[in-house]
C-alpha cells in the first residue's frame, strides 16, 4: 500500500480508536546481543540488573520470547514492520555504502512509527538504527520518526551518528552510548509529556566494542579485566534503563505507558549468559533466537507473571496498535499477533501456534513445543521437543519422521510467500561454531579457486 493511501486509511480508523488523551505511550527498549539469561530475572549472575528486573517484577516475563532473526539488522526489520524479514529478503545485516535496494529496509515497507503517527503519536528513536543509511531517505527521519539521534550501525564500524537528517560521519573512537541515549530519551519524554508518544531506544550495548565508564568498571573490582569490562557494559545499560524508568515515574507517565524490553538476538560474547541454551548469535538454535522478553503496563498488565507462551518481536507492532485502539488491516500483511489479551490475563494462549525463521540456508520452525532445525548447509534437519528439551540435546527426527514431514511442509509453505535473500552473509551457512571471519575466509578461498 502506498504511504498516502495508508495515511488516509489510518486517518479514517483513528476516530474509531480511543481519544488521543486516552492512548497509552509506547516505549520499546531494544538491547543488542544480550544473552537470554543475562538479566537477573532470567538467572544472570555476572552483573546485577535491578532496573531490567523491575520490568519483570511489575509486568510479565516470557520464558519463550523470540526474535525473528539471529542477527542485528534483520531482527530490527521485524520489530519495525511487524513482518518477517524474509518477506522482503532482508536476511542479512545492512551494509551502508552499498546499493540502496539491496542493503536497506525497502521504502515500500511501513514502520511502526509510520503506523502510529496518523493516530496522533509523536515518534522518536534514540540509538542504533542499522536498517540502512545509504542516503537520507533511508534514515529514521524519513521512516516515520519525528525526532532521532544515534548510530547508523555498530559502534565499531565507524559509520557515524545522525540527528534527524544531519549525518556526522566517522566518529572518533567508540563512545559510551547507553547514558547518552537515556538522556536523549528523557528529554524527548519531557518535551512531549502532554501528548501520546512512541519511543524506540535501541541500545548499542551489549554489542562489541566493550566500552564502559571507569566508574562503572569499579563496581566489579574482583573480576578479571575481560569480565570486568563486559559486566560494566551490562551494568551501564541497566543504569540507562533505570534512568528512563525513573523519568517516566517523575513525569507520572508510567501507568499510561506500555513498555517492552527485548534483545535483538542471542548473545555473541563468550561471556553472554545463556543458561545452557544451545548456540549463539548467527545461529537458529535457541541460543541465537530465544531472548530476554519483558512487558509492563502498570494498571493493565498484572504484575509478576511468568508466561511460557511463545511470543516474537513481530508482536510488538500489532500490540501497540491494539493499545491505541486500532485493528490492523488484512492488506498490511502483518505477521505479529496482538498480545494484549494474553498480557492482561484475559486469554491463556494465542490463536497462533507456529513461528518461522530463515537465515540463508539455515531455517527453523516451531509449532507448539516441537521445533525443526536445519542448522547449516550440510547438516540434516533435526527435531526437538522444547518443553522437555529446551537445550536441544536430543534429536528426535529418526523417531518422529511424520512430525518432521509435517513441520517441513509448514516451513516450505511459509517460505513460498517470501522472496530470496537480497544479499548474503558469510556466516549463514555456519551451523556449528566457526567464527564469522573463518566462514568468510573459507567462502573467499572457494570463490578464488573457482576463478
Amino acid at each position: 500500500m502506498r504511504p498516502l493511501a495508508l495515511s488516509l486509511l489510518l486517518a479514517l480508523l483513528a476516530p474509531l480508536a480511543t481519544s488521543a488523551a486516552d492512548k497509552p505511550n509506547v516505549l520499546v527498549l531494544y538491547m543488542d546481543d544480550m544473552g537470554w539469561a543475562q538479566p537477573g530475572c532470567y538467572g544472570g549472575k555476572l552483573a546485577p540488573t535491578p532496573h531490567i528486573d523491575s520490568l519483570a517484577r511489575n509486568g510479565v516475563r516470557f520464558t519463550d520470547g523470540y526474535v525473528g532473526a539471529c542477527i542485528c539488522s534483520p531482527s530490527r526489520v521485524g520489530l519495525l514492520t511487524g513482518r518477517y524479514q524474509a518477506r522482503t529478503g532482508h536476511d542479512a545485516n545492512s551494509n551502508e555504502g552499498k546499493s540502496p535496494e539491496t542493503k536497506n529496509l525497502l521504502l515500500s515497507e511501513t514502520t511502526i512509527a509510520q503506523r502510529l503517527k496518523p493516530l496522533g503519536y509523536v515518534t522518536g528513536i534514540y540509538g542504533k538504527w542499522h536498517v540502512g543509511a545509504t542516503s537520507a531517505e533511508y534514515l529514521p527521519a524519513n521512516r516515520g520518526f519525528d525526532e532521532s539521534f544515534g548510530t547508523t550501525g555498530n559502534l565499531g564500524d565507524k559509520l557515524g551518528f545522525y540527528r534527524g537528517k544531519e549525518f556526522i560521519p566517522d566518529p572518533a573512537g567508540a563512545p559510551v552510548t547507553s547514558p547518552i541515549y537515556a538522556r536523549e530519551a528523557n528529554a524527548f519524554m519531557e518535551r512531549h509529556r502532554g501528548e501520546p508518544w512512541f519511543l524506540y531506544v535501541p541500545f548499542n550495548a551489549v554489542h562489541s566494542p566493550v566500552v564502559a565508564s571507569p566508574e562503572i568498571k569499579a563496581r566489579f573490582p574482583d573480576l578479571p579485566k575481560g569480565k570486568q569490562d563486559y559486566a560494566a557494559l551490562i551494568s551501564e545499560a541497566d543504569d540507562a534503563v533505570g534512568a528512563i524508568l525513573a523519568k517516566l515515574r517523575e513525569l507520572k507517565l508510567e501507568e499510561n505507558t506500555l513498555i517492552f524490553l527485548v534483545s535483538d538476538n542471542g548473545g555473541a560474547s563468550p561471556l553472554a549468559e545463556m543458561n545452557g541454551l544451545r548456540g549463539r548469535k548467527w545461529l537458529l538454535w535457541e541460543g541465537g533466537i530465544r531472548v530476554s522478553w519483558l512487558a509492563q503496563w502498570k494498571g493493565r498488565i498484572p504484575a509478576g507473571r511468568v508466561l511460557e507462551t511463545p511470543v516474537i518481536q513481530l508482536d510488538i507492532l500489532p500490540t501497540a496498535l491494539a493499545a491505541a485502539g486500532v485493528t490492523p488491516q488484512p492488506e498490511w500483511k502483518l505477521d505479529g499477533a496482538n498480545l494484549l489479551p494474553l498480557l492482561e490475563g484475559k486469554a491463556d494462549k494465542l490463536d497462533r501456534d507456529t513461528l518461522y525463521w530463515r537465515f540463508g540456508v539455515q531455517y527453523a520452525v516451531r509449532q507448539g513445543d516441537w521445533k525443526l532445525v536445519k542448522a547449516g548447509l550440510v547438516q540434516p534437519v533435526q527435531l526437538f521437543d522444547l518443553r522437555a528439551d529446551r537445550h536441544e540435546k536430543f534429536d528426535l527426527a529418526a523417531k518422529q519422521p511424520e512430525k518432521v514431514k509435517a513441520l517441513q511442509a509448514l516451513w516450505d509453505a511459509w517460505n513460498a510467500h517470501n522472496i530470496p535473500p537480497r544479499w548474503e552473509d558469510p556466516r549463514w551457512n555456519d551451523g556449528n561454531t566457526k567464527s564469522a571471519p573463518q566462514a568468510a575466509k573459507k567462502k573467499g578461498a572457494k570463490q578464488k579457486a573457482a576463478k
